[in-house]
């Protein structure tokens, strides 16, 4: 693989970002297949691509932005740190699990940022795809050790929303037909990751300067998110006619339309804000 990858790069044409891109799209590629095939193995193939194969439009965009920020600078000659690191990411990516994709993006991007030197384009671009790896992987590790804890969070402000009795992820309805399960697919988290993820693709796309006042904009974001999870299930704890409805994928779809144009809503004016305070 070693030779493979020095046979990749002897040709002039192919500088650092041209590397770094090509391992990024792999592993991309990769990492975003493996969950399209899960989400079409569990849903099928209609309403998998109804959910958008279980990945967010933001996570879409995000990989985008990134890859072309690597690609839209060169970045100088191939370093003999990047040939030995390169084989090493490509046996991470060539792993049957497609997490493991995602932790080399993650690996790659740290990387760049801490000792690659990078341009100005490289380093946001790194950055950017970095942020892909919260949703798409270290949320879902966080989840899987904390996963009791997480959902009880998120029970105890739907059952204070309902007014009903709560007992550990279980939140009595509203009627009192039974309880409300809140399943990981409910959780709060992902949906706060995919909050940071739109922060930092649109921050970054926009030359945005980092200010204190970011971390006001990111909480925002996050908290705004967070209320809309709670409240839709909330919505589906009054009874089990209002679960069956906002459990449909039209539902799952219009919520995720919802999030998106507050997120990316309050990305933009926290960056506008920054201009009219700069100028």
């Amino acid at each position: 693989m070693l030779k493979s990858v020095r046979n990749m790069i002897k040709t002039e044409s192919i500088d650092r970002s041209g590397l770094f891109a090509s391992l990024y799209i792999i592993a991309c590629a990769n990492g975003l297949t493996a969950r399209i095939v899960k989400s079409i193995h569990s849903h099928g193939w209609f309403d998998a691509a109804i959910g958008n194969f279980d990945v967010s439009i933001i996570v879409w965009v995000a990989c985008f932005v990134g890859v072309s920020l690597v690609l839209s600078e060169r970045a100088g000659k191939i370093q003999k740190a990047d040939l030995v690191l390169s084989p090493a990411l490509l046996l991470l990516i060539a792993l049957p699990i497609g997490a493991t994709s995602w932790l080399a993006v993650a690996i790659l991007s740290l990387y760049i940022l801490f000792l690659g030197w990078p341009a100005d384009s490289l380093r946001r671009g790194a950055i950017v795809l970095l942020a892909v790896t919260i949703p798409m992987f270290w949320s879902r590790v966080v989840f899987n050790l904390f996963a009791k804890y997480i959902l009880e969070i998120d029970a105890i402000f739907v059952g204070w929303v309902l007014g009903t009795e709560r007992t550990g992820n279980l939140v009595e309805f509203v009627d009192h037909s039974g309880s409300l399960a809140i399943l990981p697919s409910c959780s709060s988290l992902a949906n706060v990751s995919l909050a940071l993820l739109c922060w930092a693709t649109v921050s970054q796309f926009a030359r945005h300067k980092w200010r204190s006042q970011d971390i006001l904009w990111c909480l925002l974001a996050c908290f705004s998110v967070f209320v809309v999870n709670v409240l839709r299930v909330s919505l589906m704890g009054v009874s089990g006619s209002f679960y069956l409805m906002l459990h449909s994928p039209p539902a799952e779809v219009l919520l995720s339309i919802v999030m998106l144009g507050l997120v990316v809503s309050i990305s933009l004016a926290g960056i506008r804000h920054d201009s009219v305070i700069s100028s």
